[in-house]
């Protein structure tokens, strides 16, 4: 008799990474993947174009940038009598041209409510599904980026700015109109985004201080490498589309493919030795064949207790948990 499969929930798995690491966990058998996505046919036949046999996913609705539709995806994944064992939080958008921002329905600028808020407010609601689940390893994994670390040399680059959360004000302020920045100075886009996953790995490690010992459930971050062409520069310019992806297989060697990189995330979700909880998982910034993990050190501002804490309580206001 065959073990039951486990399940993992991956957002934003209509494309890019998280449609390729669904790919990659769905295809080892005994997991099946809730694709949680904004557009169901889209990710219904992106999942038909990578091969995915329809008996290892089920398609979710999920907007991010609506807490509302959080909540109802919470509700829709209940009704499915899943028991969880893996959250993948991969779904983020990157406005990089914007001169103004977009907003969420809640009003919030939509880089930070999409990538932060909405992941955060999925998050918290679905600790009560871990400790409910009967999986016996339980993986909760926060997609990072270098360009939101300076440590790392993809991240030395202070174009349009490094991220710098300063001290929330701009959530102390309701983060709402006339507010477009976590730390309440003007608007710029690409900072916005950095902002938003740094948000991501401070994030991770409040999950992992508060409820780790408690649970049992294993948080981690990572980097999957360069993935030059993915979807989320679809909002750049069409020759930075063309360039980046030929200067990082070319010039830096940083290149990493779709594919891999969706494996390497899956990889966080089932394999042994990723159970570490509170690390957050580099494959750096040059790539060769067979290339091995390894733990990041993480910024300053990602390491700063304080700040963790600080934007848990205000996003935790901002979603409604408060």
């Amino acid at each position: 008799m065959s073990q039951p499969q486990s399940t993992a929930i991956i957002t934003g798995a209509s494309s890019g990474v998280g449609l390729y690491a669904a790919k990659a966990l769905a295809a080892r058998g005994d997991w099946h993947v809730v694709m949680a996505c904004r557009n169901l046919e889209k990710a219904k036949n992106a999942a038909e174009s990578v091969g995915m046999s329809s008996a290892n996913y089920t398609l979710v609705e999920l907007d991010l940038a609506s807490l509302a539709s959080v909540r109802k995806f919470v509700s829709d994944f209940r009704s499915l009598n899943r028991p969880l064992s893996a959250l993948v939080c991969n779904a983020a958008v990157y406005y990089p041209l914007l001169k103004e921002p977009k907003r969420s329905p809640e009003g919030y600028e939509l880089s930070v409510a999409t990538n932060h808020l909405g992941h955060f407010l999925l998050c918290k609601i679905m600790l009560a599904d871990f400790k409910q689940s009967t999986a016996s390893d339980k993986r909760l994994v926060i997609l990072g980026t270098v360009t939101a670390n300076p440590k790392e040399l993809g991240g030395k680059i202070p174009i349009p700015a490094p991220p710098d959360l300063g001290n929330l004000e701009g959530m102390e302020a309701g983060f709402k109109e006339p507010i477009t920045m976590i730390n309440g100075k003007p608007f710029k886009s690409g900072k916005a985004y950095k902002d938003s996953k740094l948000c991501n790995v401070l994030t991770m490690r409040e999950l992992h201080r508060r409820y780790h010992e408690e649970t049992g459930i294993t948080f981690s971050s990572l980097y999957p490498g360069c993935v030059a062409d993915t979807p989320l520069f679809r909002n750049h310019f069409s020759l930075f589309r063309t360039i980046f992806p030929w200067f990082q297989k070319n010039i830096t060697g940083g290149y990493v493919t779709q594919d891999l990189a969706g494996e390497r995330v899956a990889s966080l979700v089932y394999d042994p030795k990723y159970k570490e909880s509170g690390m957050y998982w580099s494959w750096g910034n040059r790539q060769s064949e067979g290339r091995k993990s390894f733990v990041q050190e993480m910024s300053n501002e990602a390491l700063d207790d304080a700040k963790a804490k600080k934007l848990w309580d205000l996003s935790s206001q901002l979603v409604g948990l408060a």
